[in-house]
This record gives C-alpha cells, structure tokens and sequence, in this order.
C-alpha cells in the first residue's frame, strides 16, 4: 500500500492514470484499523491493474484532509485518472470496497 501525504497527493493521486483509492485514517481510530487489512488485500489483488491502494494520514497532512473536507474517518475515497468518483465513509465489507474498485475500471 501506498503512504499518501500533502507533499505527494497530487502527484500520486490527482495526476495518476487509474483509480486511485485514499484511506484517510488515523492512529487512534479503531474502526480504521479494522479496513486496513481489507485494503491491504484488495491492495494484492489489484497490483497487476491500474489501481493504487493507499493510506493518507489525517493528523500528519492537515492540508489535503481540509481540501476534500474530510470531518469523519473512516473515509476513502476513490479516483480515476485523477477526478473525485465515488466515496465511503465509515466500515463497509470487502465487497463493497471491490464492487466500487470494478465499477471505476468498467467505466
């Protein structure tokens, strides 16, 4: 998985040709701690696809937490090739993260 932070989301996130999947979490957040083995798997799963799975920290990288407004985490959010497509917050199962991932490789 990918460490996102203000310094590299643009670069990595904004201007990559794929879809993007941003975890905002942070370290005391229980229910986080709970996603991020299934992100890290769908991370696996997704390798040899256009898709980059990664974590941003919201207590480290105050700036692009504020930019996409995150005010509950669990979030992540979902890009392709850049733009903003679809978001959930808080937990959800495997399935829901997967069936958002394929969506955005479909469309």
């Amino acid at each position: 998985m990918v460490e996102f932070t203000d310094d590299n989301f643009k670069e990595q996130v904004e201007e990559f040709e794929g879809v993007a999947v941003v975890d905002f979490w942070a370290e005391w957040c229980g229910p986080c701690r709970l996603i991020a083995p299934i992100l890290e798997e769908l991370a696996q799963e997704y390798k040899d696809k256009k898709v980059k799975i990664g974590k941003f920290n919201i207590e480290l990288h105050p700036e692009t937490t504020m930019r996409y407004a995150i005010r509950s985490i669990p979030t992540v959010l979902f890009f392709k090739n850049g733009e903003l497509k679809d978001k959930q917050i808080g937990t959800a199962s495997k399935k829901v993260y997967k069936e958002k991932i394929d969506a955005l490789l479909e469309d």
